[in-house]
């Protein structure tokens, strides 16, 4: 009994802890003080009207819901087909694809961010807009691909067997039949990509130029050359942002399919 006790107290501890300096953000973001501080000395919206009131910071805003858009779009696409030969065709050594997908979790992304410098510098693509969508698309990739593998692999290949011995062309059971099926894995794909790539800061730092910036790039480039609260604000968005993205996620779709289960 002891023990069950100082385990619950253990991970209430820990579930009070985690959200914490979250909690002290978005307190700091309503302070009226020109400078970060805790506590804070009166409250204000005055860094939210700042922030939402600037053209810079709202075209950084622009910029990381490009990326993500295009990065979920993209990613979802070509995972879907990968899923689709590696799941459902058989592909031989299938296995070894689908480690290969799954590479960008593996290699820290400092390391990616140097191997993506040399690279796009190559092609010319540093500092641009399309290098860093090509680079956001590589990185949500594993993200992309687990919840359409998990999909399909739930799914039942008789159905779609039965529609075609039905006389329904294949075209007509992949929208009627297999898309339907699959339906909630290609939306935790899009909107797990969405999140990911939105949120991205330690490669995109490496590639960003002086006309393309992403909002959580900018925001870490603030912390380190001043203590304006706009800061604060900025990440209150970016966790609002996040969570009704989760929320919206696991209510009408559910987090299962994130988590590959044989």
């Amino acid at each position: 009994m002891m023990r069950i006790s100082f385990t619950r107290v253990i991970g209430a501890a820990t579930l009070l802890i985690l959200p914490l300096p979250i909690l002290i953000v978005v307190i700091v973001s309503f302070t009226s003080a020109g400078y970060l501080s805790f506590p804070i000395k009166g409250i204000s919206l005055r860094w939210y009207v700042e922030f939402l009131g600037s053209v810079d910071w709202l075209a950084y805003l622009g910029t990381s819901a490009a990326l993500a858009i295009i990065a979920a779009a993209v990613s979802t696409g070509a995972t879907f087909a990968a899923a689709w030969a590696i799941v459902r065709m058989g592909m031989r050594h299938g296995a070894a694809y689908e480690t290969a997908l799954l590479t960008p979790l593996i290699f820290p992304h400092a390391a990616v961010g140097v191997i993506m410098i040399v690279i796009l510098a190559g092609v010319g693509g540093l500092g641009t807009f399309a290098g860093l969508a090509l680079v956001h698309c590589i990185l949500t990739v594993p993200y992309a691909y687990r919840p359409i593998a998990s999909a399909l692999k739930k799914s039942d290949p008789a159905l779609e067997e039965a529609a075609m011995s039905l006389g329904a062309r294949p075209w007509r059971t992949f929208w009627q039949v297999t898309l339907p099926a699959v339906r909630p894995g290609l939306v935790t794909s899009l909107l797990f990509s969405f999140i990911i790539s939105f949120d991205e800061v330690t490669v995109t730092m490496f590639l960003v130029g002086p006309f393309v910036m992403t909002l959580p790039v900018q925001v870490f480039s603030e912390v380190l050359e001043s203590a304006s609260p706009i800061i604060a604000a900025v990440s209150a968005f970016l966790v609002l942002f996040t969570t009704l993205m989760v929320f919206v996620l696991d209510k009408f779709v559910g987090l299962e399919f994130f988590v590959e289960r044989d």
